[in-house]
């Protein structure tokens, strides 16, 4: 059945988008002002006083006009306001002569590496800060947008397929049709922001869903980062002049094209998924049952039958409701805090490998080595370990002693009563196991027997055989070879046999004493064991140590990898806020004073664990406060200033940050798409919307320092017209429109009611009747936008409805501006409404579950 020509719209069903077209200005960047950003450039560059007096030393004429902003003598950093008069080149000089300075002492021989690189990196990121936050105009506007998609009624699609039937044919036809989800990334961060899954209730494939999601596809693929923030869908215009806008403006073309572009993606998108496939069997002779049976009732006439797609037809109406300053800051490495769990990681990973031990045997040694640890000291003194002992505790190991060191062997030479003549005595000498003689040392006398001389040698030995009539050998006479001269036996162990020879010798009291050692063979079996013990104790350790970081990896991996989608996404804004207030405020905000935090220690307040609040008193002084109560006011107005809720960040590639960090950044994994983009982020861009009614007050604040007194500033800029020239827009075109995002509630949002009028009228300061095209819709009390922007010069107005006399006129309470019309060029007149002023409006198509059949259709009359 075709569907009915006009189909009725489902307003009850309409589903909505939020929207943001942004703005950049295209401004002269002035010299002096930009206060804000100047402070936060000193105060990241965190200079020390012994810097400044160096460079005070080389560049007096640049440094002794800045040195109570740069080095403030109190422990409070100047304020704000010092720093709107400061020249923009100054501190451009200023940072190129710090980082100059840095780099020379990171160069020096004595200079501490680590600190001094890390000295250096800080004031890189400092100078190119500066370099970004005031290259360009910061000042911008957002226009804030809403897509509203509204089934519209079903239309009948494309030809699906065609069966032709010749008279009395019959055929079994199978149909079949199903849809395709694709789970990404997107319907999990629908999913846990929303808190629900709307998957159950909707067709995977209607147009906001599918509009969502190409949205969110395309910024992940966006080949200079993601964008994320309050609003789903971000789209930019062209950077222009502030002078004035209105619903044929630049940025209104731009987002109109985008989101219709947009819309229909989601739209092709949505048809992609969903496939329908038709089959048939012809049977001839026989009749076989399918899912359905057709046949052609005509014996003459041949028929077709036509199958064609239901398609969902949605109207899609693009409304701009309101308007928001913004304000542009540039941060580097916003998720640098996030990165230190995978600094962390690789550090762990890194520690993974093969065993290896790398001490060879000769280092094994029972002496004392130079550079081994100091003993503590103690009275009397300890002294060193043993360098065998050193590597036991180095690796917790039970290793065994070497091989003691053994007193001299000594051996009484006893040969019983000598026989007159010469006589020969064998003399055993038993070597214990393991050692082996060094020198061998005689002592003693022998005497002759009466009137004759004795002589007296040791085989092998140097001892010469004269004669003596009485002979002495002195303590500590060392035998000697008497081939080549060395130590008589050096180098024997076991049982060695001396051989005495004795001549005419009648009494003799010698004592032979030989030094001995270990082994050469002796000590290598002693290294060998320590060896293998220092080898065993490692390899356990190692393997202990492997399973203890394995298990810390692991550990690191789930509590960064198992977390649920709205977490993630409310830590990255964390991060975003944070880095913006260290942006804002300095670095070295003293959200905690040092006095306060060191009068908590002293109370023995558990500061690690965040519990020193949980009583009902707090132990320190409150005068210790008054640090943080000095800047209560600055905290108070960004946190009341700015929307935070529609801060817009777009996220950079990693080659945005320091090279150095390039490799690391570039290889950082995570399972969640967005938080992987946030991770490798080198640096952000950050849209602050400021809130409606705060225009001037924050181009004050930023630009001159200044929160208390927003009509008088001290250096009125450019920025100041046009904050105010936005504020003014804002309540010009949008009367009565809700803030961003509005809270859901029952009643639908109004529909905007628009007419035009030809007619020239006012001034006037009674009731004037406006004659229009039409009446239709306004509604006595209401109030109505007169006019229309065009550059500077302003003629609209709004004013009330007192009476609406009939179908073509209006009348309002009074005109405080002329408005010329005319039939080629009339002159609008709005009644708002709270879905705010419509500015585009076309239709999309998405597929249905529903199938439509036609009998021999006319298909040439089928669009």
């Amino acid at each position: 059945m075709f569907p009915p020509a006009t189909a009725p719209v489902l307003d009850q069903s309409t589903r909505e988008i939020e929207k943001a077209t942004f703005v950049p200005l295209d401004v002269e960047t002035p010299s002096v002002g930009q206060a804000l950003a100047k402070a936060a450039f000193v105060r990241r560059l965190q200079l020390r006083p012994d810097e400044a007096d160096a460079l005070g030393d080389q560049r007096p004429e640049l440094i002794e006009p800045l040195r109570d902003l740069l080095t403030p003598p109190s422990l409070s950093p100047a304020p704000l306001s010092a720093f709107a008069t400061v020249p923009m080149h100054t501190l451009r000089e200023l940072g190129e002569a710090v980082v100059a300075l840095r780099r020379r002492r990171a160069e020096e021989p004595q200079a501490t590496r680590g600190t001094a690189l890390q000295a250096l990196q800080t004031a890189v990121v400092a100078a190119k800060g500066l370099e970004a936050n005031t290259a360009a105009p910061r000042m911008g506007l957002m226009n804030l947008e809403r897509l509203e998609m509204t089934p519209a009624g079903i239309e009948r699609g494309e030809l699906v397929a065609t069966i032709p039937l010749a008279p009395q044919e019959e055929t079994a036809v199978t149909y079949k049709e199903w849809s395709v989800q694709k789970k990404e990334f997107s319907s999990i961060v629908t999913d846990s922001l929303e808190t629900f899954s709307e998957t159950g209730v909707t067709d995977n494939t209607e147009l906001s869903q599918s509009t969502a999601s190409q949205q969110q596809h395309s910024n992940q693929f966006n080949i200079t980062g993601t964008v994320s923030g309050g609003i789903p869908v971000i789209s930019g215009s062209v950077t222009s002049g502030f002078t004035g806008q209105d619903a044929a403006s630049q940025s209104a073309t731009d987002s109109r094209k985008h989101a219709t572009t947009l819309t229909q993606k989601a739209s092709t998108r949505a048809r992609q998924e969903h496939k329908v496939t038709i089959s048939t069997t012809t049977v001839t002779g026989t009749s076989q049952t399918t899912t359905r049976t057709l046949r052609n009732p005509s014996t003459t006439n041949p028929i077709r039958i036509d199958y064609f797609s239901l398609m969902r037809k949605w109207r899609v109406r693009l409304y701009r409701y309101g308007m928001r300053q913004t304000y542009d800051v540039v941060l580097p490495e916003p998720a640098a805090t996030m990165r230190r769990a995978y600094a962390e990681l690789e550090a762990l990973k890194a520690q993974l490998g093969p065993f290896v031990f790398n001490i060879p045997h000769n280092d094994i040694t029972a002496e004392v080595r130079k550079g081994d640890p100091e003993p503590p000291e103690t009275d009397p003194p300890t002294p060193k370990s043993p360098h065998y002992l050193v590597l036991a505790d180095q690796y917790d190991a039970q290793v065994p002693p070497p091989p003691p060191d053994l007193p001299p062997q000594t051996y009484a030479v006893e040969t019983g009563p000598l026989p007159q003549g010469r006589g020969v005595t064998r003399m055993p000498l038993n070597i214990p196991a393991g050692y082996e003689i060094v020198s061998i040392t005689i002592s003693g006398r022998m005497t002759s027997f009466a009137g004759h001389l004795g002589q007296f040698t040791i085989e092998g030995t140097t001892l010469p055989f004269d004669p003596f009539p009485e002979r002495v050998f002195e303590p500590g006479t060392v035998l000697k070879r008497d081939t080549d001269g060395g130590d008589f036996m050096a180098g024997a162990g076991g049982t060695s046999v001396l051989v005495l020879v004795f001549d005419q010798v009648s009494t003799q009291s010698l004592l032979l004493t030989a030094e001995v050692r270990p082994t050469r063979a002796a000590m290598q079996r002693w290294q060998f064991d320590v060896w293998n013990a220092l080898y065993t104790a490692a390899q356990t350790n190692y393997y202990a140590e492997q399973q203890d970081i394995a298990g810390r990896i692991a550990a690191l991996e789930a509590r960064l990898g198992d977390v649920d989608t709205l977490t993630l996404r409310r830590e990255e804004s964390d991060e975003i806020m944070k880095s913006v207030l260290r942006y804002l405020l300095g670095g070295r905000f003293p959200s905690m004073p040092k006095d306060v935090l060191d009068a908590f220690v002293a109370a023995k307040v558990d500061v690690a664990h965040g519990t020193g609040f949980e009583g009902d008193t707090i132990g320190p002084d409150s005068t210790l406060w008054t640090t943080v109560r000095q800047y209560e006011d600055v905290v108070r107005f960004v946190n009341q200033a700015i929307e935070w809720e529609n801060v817009v960040s777009f996220l950079y590639s990693y080659f945005w940050d320091l090279p150095q960090s390039w490799r690391f950044i570039r290889e950082i994994e995570h399972p969640d798409a967005n938080r992987q983009a946030f991770l490798r982020a080198g640096s952000a861009r950050v849209v602050l919307t400021i809130r409606r009614g705060w225009e001037t007050r924050w181009v004050n604040f930023v630009e001159n320092g200044v929160i208390d007194d927003p009509n008088a500033p001290e250096n009125p800029s450019q920025y100041w017209t046009i904050a105010q020239e936005i504020a003014a827009y804002d309540d010009r075109n949008y009367p009565g429109i809700p803030p961003a995002n509005p809270g859901r509630t029952a009643t639908r949002l109004e529909d905007a009611v628009f007419t035009t009028s030809a007619a020239s009228v006012g001034p006037s300061a009674r009731p004037v009747s406006i004659p229009v095209a039409s009446s239709s819709g306004f509604v006595v009390g209401a109030q109505v936008v007169i006019g229309a922007v065009h550059g500077l010069e302003h003629s609209q107005e709004a004013q009330t409805v007192t009476r609406v006399p009939d179908g073509t006129h209006i009348e309002v309470a009074r005109l405080d501006q002329a408005h010329t019309g005319s039939p080629t060029a009339p002159f609008p007149v709005m009644q708002p409404g709270e879905k705010g002023e419509l500015i585009a409006e076309w239709a999309e198509y998405t597929p249905t579950s529903g199938t439509d059949i036609a009998v021999t259709s006319n298909l040439s009359a089928i669009s």
